[in-house]
């Protein structure tokens, strides 16, 4: 997925979003700030990819800051969040009378999940949001690829699980579960270093998925998204060798986009922003579950 021209004041926005996190040196921050205009100024082009594009605004952030993780407040602060809500989300999929109604009402949790997300311009969520999204939840998924989803997990043996948010985490396990239950040999993936609020190992710890999974690993990189030339040969070796792929959040969604897949990859997000709505023909502020490719 290519930049749009909002894609410049969103990168923007969550850049002095995030910079304001990272430190209270108001030198720092116009210094920050002046940099990441410089940095859009080069390599904002309709060729460009709004994940890497964050991934180079986040990096820079970190290292003229020097704060290597600006979002660790609000990422305990989500896990917290989700933590609470989890016997509601946990309500909602033992009621499925079956195993494929429980597998569905576990992905549209996991896809609520991901509401989780932060600084976006016109994005909030709370506690009650939540609530209500889980509620509607089937009513907002405008892509339903998961009965072909369920298909292809019944018939596979394993399967990699590319984690999004912090907070998000804990509804994820509610499909990893699910995914063991139908006989799945499942790796959940993490990003190796901190940047935004995507999840990595303490998030794991703290939502227990390192007693669900049967083996976590990390991107071994702290990039938006995949950036298959710079993943770890861990990371590496389980995305080629597991069967199927479930991914999760806008990030994954606008880099998997750039490979030719060979495998079946199951995206699962909130459109939380225009350009990724407008990408998948979808309106903003909803539920995605499409199977690629």
């Amino acid at each position: 997925m290519k930049v749009e021209v909002d894609c410049a004041a969103c990168l923007l926005s969550r850049a002095v979003a995030e910079i304001n996190e990272a430190t209270a040196n108001p030198a720092l921050r116009f210094r920050a700030v002046n940099e990441i205009v410089k940095l859009l100024a080069r390599e904002f082009k309709p060729t460009a990819v709004p994940a890497f594009l964050g991934t180079s605004r986040d990096r820079l952030i970190k290292r003229l800051t020097g704060n290597p993780d600006p979002y660790k407040r609000s990422k305990r602060i989500g896990n917290e969040t989700a933590l609470r809500l989890l016997p509601y989300a946990q309500k909602l999929v033992d009621e499925g009378y079956t195993q494929q109604d429980r597998f569905k009402r576990a992905c549209l949790c996991a896809i609520v999940g991901n509401t989780m997300e932060l600084d976006i311009p016109g994005h909030k969520y709370t506690s009650s949001t939540m609530r209500r999204d889980f509620r509607e939840a089937a009513k907002d998924l405008v892509v339903d690829d998961v009965e072909k989803a369920y298909g292809l997990a019944k018939n596979a043996k394993s399967v990699l699980y590319l984690a999004d948010n912090a907070g998000e985490i804990v509804f994820d396990t509610l499909l990893v579960r699910q995914l063991k239950n139908m006989g799945l040999t499942v790796t959940f993936a993490v990003k190796g270093a901190p940047v935004l609020n995507d999840a990595t190992w303490d998030d794991v710890k703290f939502s227990g998925m390192d007693e669900i999974a049967d083996t976590v690993v990390t991107t071994g990189t702290d990039a938006v998204g995949l950036a298959i030339n710079e993943v770890s040969s861990e990371f590496l070796k389980a995305y080629e060798s597991a069967e199927l792929v479930f991914a999760k959040g806008m990030g994954y969604a606008e880099t998997l986009t750039e490979y030719a897949l060979k495998k079946s990859h199951f995206l699962m997000f909130r459109t939380k922003c225009s350009p990724v709505a407008n990408y998948f023909c979808v309106a903003r502020g909803k539920n995605v579950a499409k199977m690629m490719p």
